[in-house]
């Protein structure tokens, strides 16, 4: 008999009868007890596992979590509230909100830097020599020096975003920007994509993003071929947010009811 309603009013599972109603292997359901995600189980006079409804609803809870806030963090969840630790647990689940409420905002102002590089337009190519790199077509005088080989020089593209050449050679240390050396002069080219990638780091930083939090994301546009193969990419990441979220409510639903439970 799979379940067994023993003197004390007690339903009384076995192993199997816990994994198989939670679609798992005895062994995992044991591995969860001795990861402290269980509580304890009882034991048989010959020292055999019984569990109870109380440790399904456990299980309930964790697994519902797992999907919005990772193995690792509803685990510690799980282990918190059955050391009688419900603030710790509430601490962990606070801490998964504000992480995807961070990768929100993120992916919001990567949209807004994608929307505002949409809605202008790359001025043609120009440039002026960078403070010290000497004499030369332009220099000191401010007018247009177009490399052979097209492109816009350091000074015309720090012009146009309204920064200083130096934030774009600090850009250019950071990654964030690979223009080439003009084999003539020497001076740096930037060609479109790294002044779509300038403009991106641009607006990033205008919203508050540091250079590390940014390099991942240029990274990402230039994996992905530009900005409009990123899209889709974005769409994707808006739809893993929002599944995230919905599965942290499933999971905040599941562990309140394991709580009302425990008493």
């Amino acid at each position: 008999m799979g379940q067994d309603l023993q003197t004390d009013g007690q339903l009384r599972l076995r192993p199997i009868d816990l994994a198989r109603g939670h679609g798992l292997s005895t062994q995992a359901v044991r591995n969860y007890e001795e990861a402290g995600i269980l509580p304890a189980a009882g034991r048989t006079p010959h020292g055999y596992r019984t569990y109870t409804p109380l440790h399904a609803r456990a299980l309930d809870a964790f697994l519902a979590l797992v999907p919005g806030h990772g193995h690792r963090t509803a685990t510690a969840v799980m282990r918190a509230v059955n050391r009688g630790e419900d603030d710790e647990a509430f601490r962990l689940v606070d801490e998964s909100h504000a992480q995807l409420l961070d990768d929100r905002r993120t992916l919001q102002a990567v949209e807004r830097a994608l929307r505002d590089l949409a809605s202008t337009e790359v001025s043609g190519p120009g440039a002026e020599p960078e403070s010290g790199a000497g004499s030369g077509p332009g220099a000191g005088s401010g007018s247009a020096v177009v490399s052979g080989h097209g492109g816009t020089f350091i000074g015309p593209l720090a012009g146009k975003l309204g920064i200083r050449p130096a934030t774009l050679r600090k850009w250019e240390r950071a990654g964030l920007v690979r223009p080439r050396r003009d084999p003539l002069t020497g001076y740096r080219v930037y060609d479109e994509a790294d002044v779509r990638d300038a403009r991106l780091a641009h607006q990033l930083r205008r919203g508050g993003y540091l250079l590390e939090q940014i390099a991942p994301l240029i990274a990402q546009v230039r994996a992905a071929g530009g900005l409009e193969p990123l899209e889709a990419a974005l769409s994707d990441w808006r739809g893993r947010l929002s599944a995230r979220g919905r599965a942290m409510l499933t999971g905040a639903a599941e562990l309140d009811a394991y709580l009302r439970e425990r008493g």
